[in-house]
């Protein structure tokens, strides 16, 4: 499946938040949208997944509207993690994985053995199985949000869309969310997550975006986006450069605007 934007515009509150955005997301490949605070990067990532319309411009799915294909039908083609996303239910985790099924399921259709299966596949590759009886409200942040992940996984979507999928996840979790996605993206899913950590960024994306007052600045191989000058423009940041068994990697190391000369990124 593949998303088209073409000259995408929103606002809100009279306040401009995208404006002439064009770009396409395709199967297989893990995109990181990456930007500073306020970028539009949430928003983009609602329009892209039929949830939110833009406010000029125009998206497409597999070359149709969201309209002309149905909700349900783009619900089955398109899994969404919200950021935070709320649970308002008393709900076991399982059940709430079992919620990501409902696209394929019609008005009285029971639970088939492909929904379970489904599940299944969902709260192992998550790490999440040893939670699958546990009430949702009282797991930690980073445990529901790895039941809510495994929940749009259990989809089994072709493009899967996620906002901050690792944000409130320890470092160890953080490593084996982002290299599930990149094996979820090598086995032929299109992934997009809204990310703020540059260094994961930079490691696992095969692809990232780089959005700054509401437009798109960069758009390819990390190597390419993630330059000096244009971390400099977009965030007013200075970065320490390295490679780790051959691999490149980046860490913010100067904000620039209160830089001193003991704040320089080391040689």
């Amino acid at each position: 499946m593949r998303i088209d934007a073409t000259a995408v515009a929103a606002a809100a509150g009279g306040r401009g938040i995208l404006s002439g955005v064009t770009l396409g997301i395709e199967a297989g490949r893990f995109t990181g949208l990456i930007g500073p605070n306020g970028a539009g990067k949430t928003t983009l990532l609602r329009i892209l997944a039929g949830l939110a319309p833009p406010a000029a411009g125009s998206v497409t799915f597999d070359g149709e509207s969201a309209a002309r294909i149905g909700r349900r039908a783009l619900a089955r083609r398109i899994a969404y993690l919200a950021q935070d996303g709320p649970v308002h239910w008393p709900l076991r985790a399982e059940a709430l994985v079992m919620l990501g099924r409902l696209p394929h399921r019609g008005a009285l259709g029971g639970v088939t053995t492909a929904d379970r299966t489904a599940v299944e596949r969902a709260l192992t590759t998550t790490g999440t199985l040893s939670l699958r009886h546990r009430i949702v409200g009282t797991l930690s942040g980073g445990e529901r949000l790895r039941v809510l992940l495994a929940r749009t996984l259990a989809t089994e979507a072709s493009l899967l869309l996620a906002d901050e999928p690792v944000a409130a996840l320890d470092p160890r979790h953080q490593l084996e969310t982002m290299a599930l996605l990149r094996d979820a993206a090598r086995a032929g899913t299109g992934v997009v997550a809204v990310l703020h950590d540059l260094a994961l960024a930079a490691r696992f994306c095969d692809r990232l975006i780089l959005l700054a007052d509401g437009a798109v600045r960069a758009d390819g191989p990390p190597a390419a986006v993630l330059t000096d000058e244009r971390l400099r423009d977009s965030y007013g940041i200075a970065v320490h450069r390295g490679a780790v068994d051959g691999q490149p990697f980046l860490l913010p190391w100067t904000a620039l605007s209160s830089a001193s000369p003991k704040d320089t990124p080391p040689s």
